[in-house]
């Protein structure tokens, strides 16, 4: 969803490193980019202008003319700005309240409420345990209580019995009951929604909340909406009091503008992001995160919390041993293209990934087909189970009995046997010290390529040219990739008086401003002073 804007900003930033000093000029241009980028994002005007008086302000000052490297020293800028516009720090939903504690979902028609509500009840059960009810209060919208039972049974969730005839009010009433005599921990109404805001919508989702008395009330908003997005928060937050934000559909092709104004204009956290149709894809929103990925400073940290959640303890500790003795057949190959399918294949990891966004994008122009591990698993599963175990095993007329049960050209066959090889080959190096954990982790050609593999962003561009040729994809087509003399985006100094010496603002997420006043007149991002 941020690509477009991330490119933007990162050949600004391009620019803006190769320089030995900054005047400012130099600032006044990067900053017009700046705000040209974010407006063609769908950015708020006002959130644009705030944002780019406090850049301005910090990137000619003291901070940046005095810094060994001045554009690292904006860029870092920016992405202080950039947490602080997106929220400083992460605000998950708060359960702390007397049982059954109460989520009221609210929004227009079409945001993806009915689904949020499952998806975060199937959150809920699945990672803190809790017990959750569902109750549909939208009497409006055809077979929209039906969706939301058949959506619980789906997660595994109880649903509130439909009964004919009753009001949203009733629904409410009788919801609150339920969830008391029956044990419930969280009870979720899902109310209904209009394809446009209108006084019957808000005065009938007031009357709920004064019936339910709900602990969370969750506004979602779909974020392709654009502008006008910050005028429906603005709108339910104004006779609701909302008291978060869910983000759907940010896995789509929408510019960002929506979930870069949101917290700013309404002063209220993006709690959620929804980031698929599958049930399970919502994410805790956390700033400096989408600020790093906005930033092509990619996302660690979430994407060892994905591994972390699709692998488990005893499939890591069965690797662990094979990696000591050296083994990898092709039963461990598949599991690996399992594990990286679920996780969201080459593109979502390269995603994550510090550095290799410009790699990412080369494999897209070079029609790099993902599919190519469910072929490669279809022709593991065609194997017995003595030849995944005893690869050296697959002659050729083996290798034909398995293409034709997979589907496939025998060339396919001899490119997995290969692959595999290679991969082996490697999982002996680890054995004996000479590669780094990572050797295990992926399938294909981008495996063998992955494993021991240091911070991108600290490489040689003559190194990752010869990485993108095992990929199969023209280095040429990789522009702007970071040079070896390039800082870690993240470094900071150790030493705490230095640290307060080089930073103008807030020296980290959620610690508050070194002096310089935050942006003013928006609910988000403190008050004039």
């Amino acid at each position: 969803m941020f690509e477009s804007l991330s490119d933007r900003l990162g050949k600004i930033f391009e620019g803006l490193r190769g320089r030995g000093a900054l005047n400012a000029a130099d600032v006044d241009a990067a900053m017009r980019e700046i705000r040209r980028a974010l407006i063609e994002a769908d950015v708020s005007l006002e959130v644009v202008k705030a944002f780019v008086e406090q850049v301005r302000e910090r990137a000619v000052g003291a901070e940046v003319t005095r810094s060994v490297t001045p554009g690292q020293q904006v860029v870092k800028i920016v992405n202080d700005e950039l947490v602080a516009v997106l929220g400083t720090t992460a605000s998950p939903i708060d359960l702390n309240a007397v049982a059954p504690v109460t989520l009221l979902m609210v929004g227009l028609q079409g945001s993806g409420k009915t689904t949020t509500t499952a998806k975060i009840a199937k959150r809920l059960t699945d990672r803190q345990k809790k017990k959750v009810l569902l109750a549909s209060l939208d009497t409006r919208r055809p077979a929209a209580m039906e969706q939301l039972r058949v959506l619980g049974e789906q997660v595994g969730v109880d649903t509130l019995p439909i009964v004919a005839g009753e009001n949203p009010v009733q629904i409410a009433r009788r919801a609150e009951r339920e969830g008391r005599l029956g044990g419930y921990d969280v009870l979720i109404l899902d109310t209904a929604g209009r394809t446009h805001i209108d006084e019957e919508l808000m005065a009938e989702t007031a009357e709920i909340k004064s019936i339910a008395n709900p602990h969370e009330i969750l506004l979602v908003v779909d974020a392709l909406t654009g502008q006008d997005a910050i005028n429906v928060a603005r709108s339910f937050d104004s006779r609701l009091d909302i008291t978060g934000i869910v983000l759907t559909r940010v896995d789509g092709d929408g510019r960002g503008g929506a979930a870069l104004s949101m917290r700013a204009a309404t002063g209220k956290p993006i709690k959620l992001i929804g980031v698929g149709e599958k049930m399970d894809a919502l994410e805790d929103f956390h700033p400096s995160r989408i600020a790093d990925r906005i930033l092509g400073m990619g996302d660690i940290v979430s994407l060892v919390e994905k591994a972390a959640e699709h692998v488990s303890a005893e499939d890591a500790q069965k690797m662990a041993k094979k990696l000591k003795k050296g083994s990898f057949d092709l039963d461990d190959l598949r599991n690996q293209l399992i594990q990286m399918k679920k996780m969201g294949g080459m593109g979502g990891l390269m995603g994550m990934m510090p550095g290799m966004g410009q790699i990412k994008k080369a494999m897209a122009n070079s029609n790099v087909d993902e599919k190519v591990f469910d072929r490669q698993i279809a022709i593991i599963n065609s194997m017995t189970k003595k030849e995944r175990a005893e690869p050296d095993l697959l002659n050729a007329s083996r290798r034909k009995r398995i293409a034709a049960g997979a589907g496939v050209e025998v060339s396919e066959i001899n490119k997995l046997a290969k692959q595999h090889r290679q991969m082996a080959d490697m999982m002996k190096k680890v054995s004996k010290g000479g590669m780094g954990a990572l050797g295990g982790m992926f399938g294909g050609k981008m495996g063998g390529m992955l494993g021991g593999m240091p911070d991108m962003s600290k490489m040689d561009p003559a190194q990752l040219e010869q990485m993108a040729r095992q990929a199969g994809i023209d280095p040429s087509a990789l522009k702007g990739l970071p040079s070896a003399s390039l800082p870690a985006p993240k470094a900071l100094p150790s030493d705490v008086g230095a640290l307060l010496k080089n930073s103008g603002g807030p020296l980290l997420p959620g610690l508050g401003a070194s002096g310089a006043p935050r942006f003013p007149g928006l609910p988000g991002l403190g008050k004039k002073k």
